[in-house]
């Protein structure tokens, strides 16, 4: 039709190269922090906010439990603003607000602890807990960046949205199952036992 934008006369070979982009990018992403955590010598003496050793053990792992907890409080503010919580009323203007600068905030403060683990114990497979951490660690950062693609994108699927902030949520429950926790549990979560040492 005359006078409509470029931009929507030719868009489904837009949406299509938007969601390659969506696809090739964070696998891109989550493939070269696997790839320089295989590279990358383990350098054990690596601390975290002035701490180390098991003492940044310990710390990561209370960091990691505070991430989990935001990230919850994050998901719920996503539930509210989409009408998702029975009995509650539509979520003012500010939630929103909220929610967005909470999320940069979520991957500002997952970074340090992130780099420790790359830096420290670089991509481990030495038993099942360390590799679902490692693989979980790498995936996590790739879904980050699909997300940010789907929220900047008017013109993917809607159900992409809520789909990626649930992977995301999945991913954090995960890292924290299998180190966090594993931590303050005295090494030892249900499905790993003490023995399965390495990724802290």
């Amino acid at each position: 039709m005359a006078g409509e934008p470029h931009e929507r006369r030719r868009g489904p070979g837009a949406r299509a190269a938007l969601l390659a982009l969506g696809v090739l990018v964070p696998i891109a992403v989550a493939f070269g922090i696997y790839a320089f955590g295989k590279e990358h010598t383990p350098d054990y003496n690596s601390g975290i906010y002035g701490q180390h050793g098991t003492d940044a053990v310990d710390l990561k792992a209370r960091l990691g439990s505070a991430l989990l907890c935001l990230v919850l409080i994050q998901y719920g503010l996503a539930l509210w603003m989409f009408g998702r919580i029975p009995g509650v009323r539509a979520a003012p203007h500010p939630v929103r607000t909220g929610h967005r600068v909470l999320g940069y905030f979520l991957f500002l403060f997952s970074l340090p602890i992130a780099f420790h683990c790359l830096v420290t114990y670089g991509i481990e497979t030495s038993s099942p807990r360390v590799a679902i951490h490692s693989f979980t660690g790498c995936a996590f950062y790739g879904a980050f960046v699909a997300k940010v693609i789907v929220v900047r994108s008017k013109r993917l699927p809607g159900f992409l949205l809520p789909v990626m902030g649930s992977l995301l949520l999945v991913g954090v429950a995960l890292l924290w199952y299998t180190a966090p926790l594993w931590v303050l549990n005295g090494y030892s979560v249900p499905g790993f036992s003490s023995s399965s040492y390495g990724v802290g």
